[in-house]
């Protein structure tokens, strides 16, 4: 049974996507793929996914492949966005029923975020296949943290088909502080990790972060023929404010700004593109966010954003960075009239530390900052090493 995307929002960002993807990736081959790598594990077993719409290869979905395949599936599990992508950052999921197959489809991030004893019940694998951005605050190893953590105590085995990082070429960024840990933030690792999901599940397990140090029977499905300095486009949109390469670069920089009173761009064309509030009128581009399918009431709804506008660079010059760029936060800051609101209470669980907000508030230099987050970036590195699958 054949999936169908048309009339969502999905399939117009898997097709954005596609056109410039197929030949940059030709020679990678994704876990997905694998299928004779990984049928033997899930043969004659009950079996769930967790997945959205980023679970494909070309036009077909891991669902459609392991329905075609024989095996059999018993439910999906999805993220935050929902199992089609197209729901808000935050926003609470349901379950339902996916009405093409008939599969139950149970949202991880409605009533838990964590499978349930009664969810699982009866399931002998779990499938695990998202495609990640590589960054602390992205949920998707959130997501991957309670799946094993609820598999380990169930007796479930975890099959996690891996796929390129597109920001796995650098790492980055405060390493969290334990009393900052939230959905956003879970483990203690630096914003931007350089890690697949794939390698990422293995530190989960091999650093025994589940709850109790339980550890769970893990297999990665790697992907061939990719090292981290490749440069990867992803196929399809990984959520919907993320529609596409230069989006995908600037995030682990621009989401800080979720924790200001400054906009990104959600509810626009061009999320995590621009950036900007209605006070800095020193600014001529404008923007103005408004209601639409993947931010439903945005920040700023209805009024007039100066800013800055990143489109004018092409997506290139913002992944040969190969750093945070904390510029435009730090001149924000600074043009803000009222310092004393510019921060909300969310910035600290984005930033894994309070002590970002203190060094800008204090005004220290960019350089100043960066200086502070090289000891813990040297201990991950390290720390992080046993687990890597592909070369730098």
């Amino acid at each position: 049974m054949r999936f169908n995307f048309s009339l969502t929002l999905s399939l117009i960002l898997l097709q954005f996507f596609a056109v410039n993807a197929q030949e940059n990736n030709s020679q990678v081959v994704l876990g997905i793929e694998r299928l004779e790598d990984y049928l033997p594990y899930i043969e004659n077993k009950k079996v769930a996914v967790v997945a959205n719409q980023s679970s494909v290869i070309d036009d077909r979905h891991l669902v459609d492949i392991l329905l075609e395949s024989g095996v059999e599936l018993q439910k999906v599990f999805s993220p935050e966005h929902g199992f089609r992508g197209n729901a808000d950052a935050g926003e609470k999921v349901g379950d339902g029923v996916d009405t093409k197959t008939g599969v139950k489809v149970i949202s991880l991030y409605g009533d838990n975020k964590k499978p349930t004893k009664s969810q699982l019940k009866g399931l002998e694998v779990i499938v695990f296949d998202l495609q990640d951005v590589g960054v602390r605050f992205y949920t998707y190893i959130s997501t991957l943290h309670y799946v094993m953590e609820a598999a380990a105590e169930n007796n479930i085995k975890v099959i996690v088909l891996d796929r390129p990082n597109p920001n796995g070429h650098f790492i980055d960024g405060p390493v969290l502080e334990e009393k900052f840990k939230s959905f956003v933030g879970i483990h203690p690792i630096p914003v931007v990790h350089g890690m697949t999901i794939g390698e990422y599940a293995q530190m989960i397990n091999g650093e025994k972060w589940l709850k109790n140090a339980v550890q769970c029977d893990l297999e990665v499905i790697s992907c061939l023929n990719y090292k981290k300095s490749d440069v990867y486009e992803l196929p399809v949109a990984p959520s919907p404010n993320l529609p596409n390469m230069r989006s995908i670069y600037l995030y682990p920089s621009l989401c800080f700004f979720e924790g200001t009173v400054v906009s990104v761009g959600r509810g626009t064309p061009k999320p995590f593109q621009q950036i900007g509030h209605p006070a800095f009128t020193s600014f001529s581009y404008t923007f103005t966010p408004e209601a639409m399918t993947g931010a439903k009431s945005p920040k700023l709804e209805g009024k007039r954003c100066h800013g800055r506008d990143f489109t004018v660079r092409t997506a290139s010059s913002f992944r040969n960075m190969n750093r945070l760029d904390l510029n435009y936060l730090i001149e924000f800051y600074k043009l803000y009239p009222q310092k004393h609101t510019f921060f909300t209470s969310y910035f600290n669980l984005l930033a894994g530390t309070d002590q970002l907000q203190k060094a800008i508030s204090e005004g220290k230099t960019e350089m100043q900052i960066r200086k502070s987050w090289e000891e813990g970036i040297r201990q991950f590195k390290k720390m992080r090493t046993p687990y890597l699958i592909y070369v730098e």
